[in-house]
């Protein structure tokens, strides 16, 4: 449009030219009245190139006025792609069920796990007791979940419906900080190595016979870990879990220490750990009793237990745990005591429990460990890849002993073995034999407290 008007001016300004001195004004003069024309034609051209110079400004000023406006519009719209990409959409990734990570640090990931036991226990004929023979049971039955919040939040929810049964085992909020970890609301109190690892991660069906006997269990309360290097320390205040909290008359309180040392040496984990506890039982607690099954859960047959014991007023008991993981390879040994603080000059047992095991890989597989807890395998060669999954041999020595100070619950000594197989992650087969010493016992065969039992079991489970 620009070179048309430019155009048009010299167009206009030529024939101007050729109007104001035509060929044969040159030869003869011009009379007035034909000047007065000229004159008047002159003005009109000039009139003319004026107004075309006008619209050109105008076009102009307008050509710049756009070009400045798509300068602002390239520039919002560089600035929103860069805003786009600094907004990571979700990203969802997979261990055992989705997992969601949102921008600015949220997250949310479905959990749970569901573990059905079936065996036998045999004992001497001579025991009539419903709770021998085939059981079987859904051990566990867990939904929940789990996830972050921006800010160094996070937390935890998770159910059991085993037994036809709702149970909150994990009701809790965390904060985190560096190495700080703070912890408000339904969690696992510090107990020990083998209480802390995940039920999915353990190398026998149950845990050592002195966690049930002696009531670990997740309490509500307030709790703080520190790690800084190798070393990790624990700290809570406790009461009771929170399905025992429908008592106005509960007022039982608890205080808990760990500290754990867990250095590396090349492909050598160690682990070295203590703990202590102190639970003032309240008014409404006033007797405690300690008891514990034959290695399985699905009886509720109990060969060894004190019986209710009165005038029960605190618990004192502190623990001592080592482990090490070396390729295919696994140890560990923990050692309980546990005593019972009474009212008065009453006399105050003190119950022990101890365990060591160990553990070999036939496969290519190793058993994880991290922040002083054992976690699970990964398996190399899953079945379906290739591989036959990961196979696992244990063996363990566990004692139980509920004899002190006057009070006989007997003693129980576990020899055991388990075989594992992990066909793929999150999936395992587990399949055990106790054979269980007792002594003492609180159910007699033929008039006498020493006999064994055994006990075979089988797990199927699936853990998200």
């Amino acid at each position: 449009m620009k070179s048309s008007m430019l155009k048009s001016i010299g167009l206009l300004a030529g024939t101007a030219s050729i109007a104001l001195y035509p060929a044969s004004a040159m030869a003869a003069p011009i009379s007035e009245e034909q000047a007065a024309a000229l004159l008047d034609r002159l003005n009109q051209l000039e009139q003319e190139v004026a107004d075309l110079k006008a619209q050109l400004g105008t076009v102009q000023q307008s050509q710049q006025a756009s070009t400045s406006t798509l300068a602002a519009t390239d520039a919002k719209i560089a600035a929103t792609e860069a805003k786009l990409e600094q907004q990571q959409p979700a990203k969802i990734g997979w261990k055992g069920a989705p997992e969601i990570k949102g921008d600015g640090g949220w997250s949310f990931k479905p959990r749970g796990r569901i573990l059905v036991d079936a065996g036998t226990v045999s004992a001497p004929d001579s025991i009539v007791d419903p709770g021998l023979g085939f059981g079987n049971e859904a051990r566990r039955i867990r939904l929940g979940a789990s996830g972050t919040i921006p800010g160094g939040f996070g937390y935890k929810l998770e159910a059991d419906f085993a037994d036809n049964d709702v149970d909150l085992t994990d009701a809790f909020l965390t904060y985190e900080t560096g190495g700080l970890t703070m912890t408000l609301g339904q969690h696992n109190n510090f107990q020990g190595l083998e209480e802390l690892s995940s039920s999915n991660d353990t190398s026998f069906i149950e845990r050592a016979a002195f966690t049930d006997a002696f009531g670990f269990q997740r309490q509500l309360g307030i709790s703080a870990q520190y790690g800084v290097s190798d070393l990790l320390f624990q700290a809570g205040v406790f009461t009771d879990n929170i399905g025992d909290l429908t008592n106005d008359e509960n007022d039982s309180i608890g205080f808990d220490l760990r500290a754990v040392a867990m250095p590396k040496f090349g492909d050598v984990q160690t682990h070295f750990g203590a703990s202590y506890h102190y639970k003032d039982l309240g008014d409404a607690i006033t007797a405690r009793r300690y008891r514990q099954r034959p290695a399985v859960h699905f009886t509720d047959t109990r060969f060894i237990d004190t019986g209710n014991i009165a005038d029960a007023e605190s618990e004192t008991s502190y623990g001592l745990e080592a482990a090490l993981t070396a390729g295919r390879f696994h140890a560990a040994g923990e050692t309980h005591w546990l005593k019972l603080n009474r009212t008065g000059n009453l006399a105050e047992p003190t119950f022990f429990g101890g365990s060591i095991e160990a553990g070999l890989f036939l496969t290519d597989d190793t058993r994880g460990y991290k922040d002083g807890v054992f976690k699970g395998v990964k398996v190399s060669n899953p079945v379906g890849q290739g591989g036959m999954g990961a196979w696992q041999v244990n063996f363990r020595y566990d004692r139980l002993d509920l004899v002190d100070a006057g009070f006989v619950g007997g003693t129980q000594d576990a020899y055991q073995a388990s075989l594992i197989w992990t066909p793929v992650d999150y999936v395992r087969f587990l399949l055990s034999y106790s054979k269980l010493d007792y002594g003492n016992a609180a159910i007699l065969a033929a008039g006498s407290g020493d006999y064994d039992v055994d006990a075979v079991a089988g797990r199927f489970q699936i853990s998200f």
